[in-house]
């Protein structure tokens, strides 16, 4: 099966910049956004052969996520059961007979990390929640992780040590999520790939100098690790300051 993930930083201006045009080369059997800046009925997008499932915030033109899945899930449920996360539309889970797809869009710590303490119960609650998922069956979990795990994952780490995005907290937190039972599927095939990335500043010409930051991730039940195929990072693909992520496995 084919996954993609990809943080569009708008879907609307992303439509015009190519968006289509990838989605119908990609031709994945489950398609996620996250960063959709959406309100419902904010645009009609024709996918046929796609159920669609829309997540959106309370806050206009902020935040949001999606799935486009050519399969209909068992059962559909929006957020992580905790009121005080779940109004900024960042989470959705599907249920398949032999699995879970959670696409997820995690809370930016922002500058100062002014926003850290609700970013550290969102990772707390979304662990959970996959933990809880992954004792009925297994889990596939596409976000935008708003984190570098490690050194490897950005270009510069000494200057950023410390930024959102790069904070011992945040990256502790993902280790934690990882020791919970959940492989990092690209790192799984590629231990030791430098300069694959996902995410670039819009400053100083990162992307052309490939700095950047891989903070896009598939995350698989453990159980599943030996069945990824390939995890392909489309750095070629424009239209955000992200490019799609993706992930092939036998389910």
């Amino acid at each position: 099966m084919k996954f993609i993930s990809w943080n569009v930083n708008g879907l609307r201006a992303c439509l015009q910049k190519g968006f289509e045009e990838f989605f119908s080369a990609a031709d994945a059997d489950f398609f996620c956004l996250q960063e959709t800046k959406l309100q419902e009925g904010q645009v009609d997008l024709a996918l046929p052969g796609y159920e669609q499932f829309w997540c959106y915030a309370e806050k206009k033109g902020y935040s949001g996520t999606a799935i486009f899945a050519k399969e209909k899930p068992l059962s559909v449920t929006y957020g992580l059961g905790v009121e005080a996360l779940d109004t900024e539309g960042r989470c959705i889970t599907l249920e398949y007979p032999d699995f879970y797809l959670v696409n997820c869009y995690t809370p930016n710590a922002q500058d100062g990390l002014k926003r850290l303490d609700h970013r550290m119960a969102w990772d707390d609650a979304y662990r959970c929640h996959l933990m809880k998922l992954d004792k009925v069956k297994p889990v596939i979990a596409c976000a935008d992780y708003n984190v570098a795990h490690q050194e490897i994952d950005l270009k510069n780490p000494g200057p950023n040590r410390g930024n959102a995005g790069f904070s011992d907290e945040e990256r502790a937190k993902f280790s934690m999520l990882l020791e919970a039972g959940f492989t990092d599927s690209f790192r799984y095939r590629y231990p030791d790939t430098v300069g694959a990335y996902s995410w670039w500043s819009y400053r100083f010409n990162a992307r052309k100098n490939n700095a950047g930051w891989r903070i896009d991730y598939f995350l698989v039940s453990d159980r599943l690790k030996e069945r990824i195929a390939e995890t392909p990072i489309y750095h070629d693909v424009f239209g955000s300051d992200h490019c799609p992520v993706g992930l092939m496995i036998e389910v």
